[in-house]
């Protein structure tokens, strides 16, 4: 058998086949308890990649597997595997690994590169509790497969100097070490019809896009090009750490949002001009800001969203009605398990609490006491500054706008990318659609002090996939600032309710 890692000299591309016999045995330990792993790493997954230093799966599979033995109630045959992506910022992402687990366990670097100091990873404020445990050794300690793939991002380019990481491509390499798991799925431990995508912010954005467009003829072309296995790529289920997705109507709900905060706290992990200290919004910026926030009740209204009990939610003109209520439902939801845990939140004057129980959310001043990070437009930026603009670029164009409000009213000379491609990274445009196979259950996490992107964005999608009538578990934690991997236990919990 060939070594799954190694070149056909004849073809001049890569075997598919994983070789149970290329390994390393690894002794790891967590919370004082060792086990052992055999250790495959750097495969590739594809026959023809076009960067080995990062289309480059690492997969971990339990000892116990290959001595007929069972861990957590699961077998070889029944192992979930768990998919978990280091992509950050839309930059080329490595894969995890049992060894890249340092204070932050691992977790995505900010916009590309390691957190400093004692910032927790992906940007915010202090976090409460211990340093946080690494998912791929917490995920291997409960019985799981690990298989953690890397994927070229906005940056990546060829020896000439081509672009090679533009949309779609991380999820196209998603995708392909799906298929790679999926093809192989005889020959090694795991069951490769209970993979579990997770990821972080611009990893987040990714495993919702791979758990909604699964199977879908779109990225076809794109996965022969790169001689993907010739099978499917669904997967099925989606951990989504505060996503940062649906980037075309990002900028829209970001000033419905916090139109009306004139100063920004920092340029935060997404932005390219980040800054260390509050600065007051331009004359121009608030003019920018209340043209964009009239956009987004057209956008919520045109999604035909339902609460649980099927009545239509809308926004009117001046962004107030029904579906506003939802998004203060969500913190207020959040807002009572943090009080319910032991938490005093009675300094918190626009929170209303009476005998323990959360009754009132000032939305407004709720948003004041959140702060505005980043500045109109936060996500296609006119002058094309954010990282968003880079991701849709071209192999020979770095930067392009994705909206039309930005192509309309550019600062610079700019091109719009193509709007299949924008089409293509929105999970929104996929749930659930024919020729898709979407994942059947989701669980969506983003902090309610996280204003990387706007908290309608989880809402909405959270909300549509229930309406599909997929099975979501949509939380804003409570004070919790961009971040992931946080509520390990948790999140284990609620995969192994799926699996076993």
């Amino acid at each position: 058998m060939v070594f799954a890692n190694c070149k056909l000299h004849a073809q001049g591309n890569y075997s598919l086949d994983f070789n149970p016999g290329n390994y390393s045995e690894q002794t790891l330990e967590l919370n004082g308890k060792e086990f052992k792993v055999r250790a495959f790493e750097k495969i590739v997954y594809a026959k023809a990649p076009v960067d080995t230093s990062y289309q480059i799966m690492n997969i971990y599979i339990p000892e116990e597997y290959f001595e007929g033995k069972s861990i957590n109630g699961y077998t070889a045959a029944t192992a979930p595997i768990f998919l978990p992506n280091q992509i950050g910022g839309y930059m080329p992402g490595k894969p995890a690994s049992t060894k890249n687990n340092g204070p932050f366990g691992g977790m995505p670097p900010l916009n590309g590169k390691p957190p400093a100091g004692n910032m927790p990873p992906m940007g915010g404020g202090p976090m409460d509790g211990p340093p946080r445990q690494s998912a791929v050794l917490v995920a291997l300690s409960k019985g799981y497969v690990v298989a953690s793939p890397g994927a070229r991002g906005r940056t990546s380019k060829d020896k000439d100097g081509v672009y090679t990481g533009k949309a779609p491509a991380a999820l196209v390499d998603l995708k392909a070490a799906v298929r790679y798991l999926k093809y192989n799925d005889a020959k090694m431990p795991g069951d490769a019809n209970k993979i579990i995508s997770n990821g972080t912010s611009a990893g987040g954005a990714m495993s919702a896009l791979l758990g909604a467009t699964g199977n879908n003829p779109d990225y076809l072309p794109y996965l022969e090009a790169l001689g993907a296995a010739n099978t499917s790529d669904d997967v099925f289920a989606v951990s989504a750490y505060c996503p940062i997705t649906n980037l075309d109507n990002a900028d829209i709900a970001y000033e419905w949002q916090f139109y009306g905060v004139n100063t920004s706290s920092r340029g935060g992990p997404m932005q390219s001009n980040a800054s260390a200290g509050p600065s007051s919004l331009t004359d121009d910026q608030i003019s920018l800001s209340k043209s964009l926030k009239e956009l987004f009740p057209a956008y919520v209204n045109s999604l035909h969203l339902k609460d649980k009990s099927g009545a239509l939610l809308t926004l009117d003109e001046n962004g107030n009605g029904n579906f506003k209520d939802l998004v203060k439902y969500y913190v207020m939801a959040s807002a009572q398990k943090a009080v319910d845990s032991g938490k005093d939140l009675s300094s918190l004057a626009w929170l209303t609490i009476n005998h323990g129980k959360v009754s009132g959310l000032d939305f407004d001043a709720y948003v004041r006491y959140m702060q505005r990070q980043k500045t109109p437009a936060a996500f296609d930026a006119l002058d094309l500054s954010t990282p968003e603009t880079q991701e849709f670029g071209t192999d020979k164009i770095d930067k392009q706008h994705f909206t039309d409000f930005a192509e309309e009213h550019t600062a610079v000379p700019a091109t719009k990318a193509d709007e299949k491609i924008v089409k293509m990274m929105n999970p929104m445009n996929y749930i659930g659609t024919p020729d898709t196979k979407t994942s059947k259950h989701w669980r969506i996490r983003h902090g309610s002090k996280d204003k990387d992107t706007g908290l309608a964005i989880p809402v909405i999608l959270g909300t549509y996939l229930e309406n599909k009538g997929y099975n979501v578990s949509l939380e804003l934690p409570w004070d919790r600032p961009h971040s992931g991997d946080y509520d390990l236990d948790e999140l284990f919990k609620w995969t192994d309710g799926l699996c076993k």
